[in-house]
């Protein structure tokens, strides 16, 4: 049989939810936080601390 054309079951629908909302959007934004303070720390190395 052919799982694609079957419709999603309930069960299905929580697990994805539940591992979008757990594991990939935290894991996102930890990445993304991450990546921009490497981003500001390389940054800093090259064109020194901010001037206030």
């Amino acid at each position: 049989m052919d799982s694609a054309s079957e419709p999603a079951t309930k069960k299905e629908e929580r697990n994805v939810f539940l591992f979008l909302a757990v594991v990939l959007a935290p894991a996102l934004a930890v990445a993304l936080v991450g990546s921009y303070g490497l981003a500001i720390w390389i940054s800093q190395m090259f064109l020194g601390p901010p001037n206030g």
